[in-house]
């Protein structure tokens, strides 16, 4: 193996971003640029991402951000010895705008072309940041996705279990609605939750009940609904410490869920390392539960930095490196995919369309 630089680009969502990673063998990778632009603005009336606004911007942006990080990395393209692009899954305008930029630079440069499965980019972060050994657990936790991947190689995944509906950071956002905090709705419940008691208003636990690691949300984003309802109703209003209680009540049952599901991925699984990635892995209380939960079980406990977890394309040009040494680069018949789940053997948790199953 020889030394690689990639150029990464992510668009799947709201985020546009361009990064530059090199990887020498035997040494740890470098991240020499990482440009991210949000959207949060765009989309803020809306409560929301609009998928028309969200491809505008990327294919407004995206040349801007590549710009950007070959600057910040002091090297021109032809210093690079490849191009990584999101090829999926996501909103198919956002991600159709990554992948033609980056075809369209890998035509003009004869760069090898590697198109990457964004969750394979969260999938693999731990290996940028933490070189960690294979195999390991991941549990991949954000707005748009929940699973459990054992992950024995660059594109080697097993699902041991997911969310059968609601991800649990588009959980978050619904209950923010609800309650009429600002998106995103995270951060935004986290913060109310701090003043909030976790005890005061009982929130089911979905799925508890049964055997397994698959999670459920979307009952428990009802159960807020009617609490909510409930409250008013009785008080004839929606008090400051009644909407603290419930974001409090949400998060530590959001957080009860993901530590039940991920010691009983642990403990049928044997595997001696746990990561953790995705945007809601930045929520204070769940990374806090997951840490404690692996010390008491004597497994080693990966987060990468919060930047690492929400959406970037440092991990998208860090899969491209780990991918294009297994597998050699694509052609530029590589298309845009809305949906590619990484375990291609496993049933669709979300049942699957014309376009294939969902991730």
């Amino acid at each position: 193996m020889h030394s690689l630089t990639l150029l990464g680009i992510e668009s799947s969502c709201d985020d546009t971003a361009a990064a530059v990673v090199r990887h020498v063998p035997g040494a740890a990778p470098q991240i020499l640029a990482s440009v991210v632009e949000g959207q949060t603005a765009l989309h803020a009336a809306f409560g929301g991402v609009v998928p028309e606004i969200a491809a505008r911007a990327h294919a407004e942006r995206i040349d801007h951000c590549i710009e950007a990080a070959l600057a910040q990395a002091g090297l021109p393209l032809t210093a690079l010895d490849g191009i990584a692009v999101t090829a999926g899954p996501g909103l198919i305008g956002g991600v159709l705008s990554g992948v033609m930029c980056a075809k369209g630079l890998a035509a003009a440069t004869g760069l090898p072309l590697i198109g990457v499965n964004h969750l394979a980019g969260h999938a693999l972060t731990p290996r940028l940041t933490d070189m960690v050994d294979f195999p390991y657990i991941m549990l991949l936790v954000s707005g748009g996705h929940c699973q459990f991947l054992r992950v024995d190689g660059p594109a080697d995944f097993t699902r041991l279990g997911g969310s059968i509906d609601d991800a649990p950071g588009e959980a978050f956002d619904k209950v923010a609605k609800i309650l009429g905090l600002p998106q995103p709705g995270g951060p935004a419940v986290q913060a109310e939750a701090a003043q909030g008691d976790a005890r005061r208003i009982p929130l089911p636990r979905p799925l508890l009940d049964r055997p397994g690691c698959d999670m459920s949300f979307s009952g428990l984003k009802t159960a807020v609904l009617r609490a909510r309802d409930g409250l008013m109703a009785g008080l004839g209003g929606l008090r400051q410490q009644d909407r603290a209680d419930l974001c409090a009540g949400f998060q530590r049952a959001v957080a009860d869920v993901l530590t039940e599901k991920s010691r009983r991925a642990l403990l049928d699984s044997g595997v001696a390392h746990f990561a953790v990635a995705g945007g809601v892995a930045a929520n204070t209380e769940i990374r806090s539960r997951l840490l404690a939960l692996c010390e008491g079980l004597g497994v080693s406990f990966l987060a990468p930095p919060l930047a690492l977890c929400t959406d970037n394309a440092a991990m998208i040009a860090w899969a491209g490196i780990e991918q294009f040494r297994q597998r050699g680069a694509d052609d530029l018949t590589l298309s845009a995919r809305p949906r590619w789940p990484l375990d291609q053997k496993s049933p669709a948790l979300l049942g699957s369309g014309k376009k294939g199953a969902k991730a």
